[in-house]
């Protein structure tokens, strides 16, 4: 019997303990049943409007915001082109002009 990999690590090491399967690479523990309903959803990431993002889309930020760690504002109405979506805490990684590469929240972002 294949046991399914990890939920949240994707690592393929999980084993049996007693009625749970852990993943020895993060330590999450999850049961059989819940893993198979964890790995069928998905996850929707929305902009700031409501509006369903995707790998590739163009957005533009709604707020002034101070990145930390660096001197400059990006501006509201700055357009990112070409954003990838990821799964923590900032849904977002995009470049920037003048910037470059950073994380941005779903939330200060509205599709273009």
């Amino acid at each position: 019997m294949s046991l399914p990999p990890c939920p949240v690590c994707q690592s393929a090491y999980a084993y049996e303990d007693g009625a749970h399967l852990t993943c020895p690479e993060c330590g999450h523990e999850w049961s059989p049943a819940a893993g198979a309903a964890a790995a069928e959803t998905v996850r929707e990431y929305r902009d700031a409007a409501g509006n369903l993002l995707q790998d590739g889309d163009t957005v533009t930020v709604i707020k002034d915001l101070k990145p930390k760690g660096s001197g400059g504002v990006i501006k509201q109405g700055t357009k990112v082109k070409n954003i990838r979506l990821v799964d923590s805490d900032h849904d977002i990684d995009c470049k920037i002009e003048g910037f470059g590469a950073m994380s941005l929240k779903s939330e200060f972002v509205r599709k273009v």
